[in-house]
């Protein structure tokens, strides 16, 4: 019989104050809550608490800037849809990397880099939601291919305000990563952690801009296809690095 663990409580505490505020507050609709009640168990339950919290900074940061200055982003069509309140297609594509990283490092016995592969996928999706929320009333817009101008909040959009907006992003993530990981004593090297979160984080915004002008401008891709493989990016890339330098 499985024994119910101090960090399994604080797993479950986590998830129940995430959905606590997810719905009172309007961040997720019912799809959503459905999505991130299950994506929070498999995080934390399958990776560990901190890994679920790192991710509900994200949710919870992303959220305000989507309703951030929101009647604006609706009079230039560059708001999120349904008021900005966040469905199920939202929360898998930027917490499904996330959630396989976790299965993964459960079905094999851990892995040494997990959080740091995780930690590099959330700071793709802040950074990447901080550009899009915030530069998305950056008129100074240029595509991200030929750096021709165009509209505010065009997909593969980039501008001044976004690309500043990406750093901080993904600079939050990496101090909230940093902080955690000191806690629990992971093996990632605090100044590595906090560099490449960082550096990974805004890099994986600009592979989100390049997908977006490449393929979903021209219908090969979804928003939310383009999300979630942008998240990969982010994983993929702290994979490389971790090889190379850890």
């Amino acid at each position: 019989m499985a024994v119910l663990t101090g960090e399994h409580a604080i797993s479950l505490a986590l998830v129940s104050v995430l959905m606590t505020v997810s719905w009172s507050k309007d961040l997720l609709d019912r799809g959503g809550l459905v999505a991130a009640f299950f994506v929070g168990l498999i995080v934390s339950l399958l990776g560990h608490w901190t890994w679920m919290a790192v991710l509900m900074t994200f949710l919870i940061v992303g959220s305000i800037a989507t309703k951030w200055r929101y009647e604006e982003k609706v009079a230039i069509s560059a708001e999120e849809a349904n008021d900005g309140v966040r469905g199920w297609k939202n929360v898998l594509a930027n917490g499904g990397m996330a959630s396989l990283l976790a299965i993964l490092h459960y079905s094999i016995g851990g892995y040494e880099w997990s959080y740091f592969l995780l930690c590099a996928a959330v700071s793709v999706a802040a950074s990447d939601t901080l550009a899009s929320e915030i530069g998305s009333l950056d008129p100074r817009t240029r595509i991200i291919t030929t750096l021709e101008a165009v509209p505010a909040g065009t997909n593969g959009g980039m501008s001044p305000t976004g690309t500043l907006a990406a750093f901080y992003g993904a600079l939050l993530i990496a101090m909230v990563s940093t902080i955690l990981g000191s806690v629990t004593l992971d093996p990632t090297p605090t100044a590595f952690m906090f560099v490449f979160i960082t550096v990974i984080g805004w890099l994986g915004c600009q592979v989100d801009s390049l997908l977006g002008a490449l393929l979903e401008n021209r219908g090969f891709l979804g928003k939310h296809s383009v999300n979630f493989l942008s998240t990969l990016s982010g994983s993929i890339l702290a994979l490389i690095v971790a090889m190379r330098f850890l």
